[in-house]
């Protein structure tokens, strides 16, 4: 998804010096009829271990007959995960996919050597009053897989394993955790995670990956002595496992995301990522040139280069 015109989030005070490195409370804009919340990049955090990228979409109510509307638009040596908790979303793309997601599922998007797709909803739906809630996220791909084939890959909701010990439920959308390990394909250690605690519910987390965040999605959560609530990312400090409670009267949502820290930084613009400078000049005037394939399906429109 492309959300150029959102601004860079502001760092929170550190809550939690024995477990919380840092808080980052993301800025919101309004895009047009639903809000986004921006977590990463941020001036003092690029990247969560793979990721590079973190907006929270909405929640969101559409009025009826409107919604999400992204006209395709390209990427080059990232991933794109999308996760819904709310509404659903079609996506097409340069390969031929047209696939709707759905809450509980989740689309992986390589985008490899280039990727063009769009984001949209579909007439019916709209028409039936569209709502939409979720994680829009880019992983940056290691240097050897950057300019790898494009593809697309999705896992329906009773793909994904699921942790569920009565006051914490987990779904495993990428990676290895609490003894499971996801389907989905990754390129190097990556965990999300979408949990939910029932009020006095727990869960740990341990510090098997190198870098880790906490997303709060909903509710308050605590770790250690200290509260967050929602619309807060939360990065862990490396080799400290964690225990996040509830100890609210209301059910605490938030999805860990995280992995292992790439070899070097990545650069950014727009809509691509790439570790190489040059490469993004060269997508730019790929894109500018029309040399990127088209979304069969959803060839009429395009977003201009800015």
């Amino acid at each position: 998804m492309s959300y150029q015109e959102c601004p860079d989030p502001i760092l929170g005070d550190d809550k939690s010096v024995d477990a919380i490195e840092t808080v980052i409370v993301p800025r919101s804009r309004d895009l047009g009829g639903f809000e986004v919340r921006r977590a990463l990049p941020s001036r003092e955090k690029q990247m969560v271990g793979p990721f590079i990228f973190l907006d929270q979409m909405g929640p969101a109510e559409f009025v009826l007959g409107e919604g999400l509307d992204v006209r395709p638009h390209p990427h080059i040596n990232l991933a794109t995960l999308t996760y819904l908790f709310d509404g659903e979303v079609l996506h097409r793309d340069s390969l031929g996919t047209k696939q709707i997601i759905c809450p509980g599922e989740v689309n992986w998007m390589t985008a490899g050597r280039g990727i063009v797709h769009s984001e949209r909803m579909d007439e019916g739906y709209k028409g039936r009053g569209a709502e939409l809630f979720g994680l829009q996220t880019w992983v940056a791909l290691p240097e050897a897989e950057e300019e790898r084939d494009p593809a697309f890959e999705h896992h329906d909701e009773a793909d994904l394993p699921v942790i569920d010990d009565g006051g914490a439920h987990a779904r495993l959308v990428a990676g290895t955790a609490w003894g499971h390990t996801s389907p989905m394909t990754t390129y190097s250690d990556t965990i999300f995670a979408d949990v939910t605690l029932a009020p006095g519910g727990s869960l740990p987390v341990d510090a098997i990956h190198e870098e880790r965040g906490i997303y709060t999605v909903s509710g308050t959560i605590r770790i250690g002595g200290d509260s967050f609530g929602a619309g807060e990312l939360l990065i862990l400090r490396p080799d400290h496992p964690v225990t996040v409670r509830n100890e609210g009267s209301e059910p605490a949502r938030f999805a860990l995301v995280g992995g292992a820290s790439m070899e070097g930084p990545r650069y950014i613009w727009w809509n691509f990522v790439s570790s190489r400078k040059e490469r993004i000049d060269e997508a730019k005037e790929e894109w500018r040139k029309g040399r990127f394939d088209t979304v069969p399906g959803d060839e009429e429109e395009f977003i201009p280069l800015p």
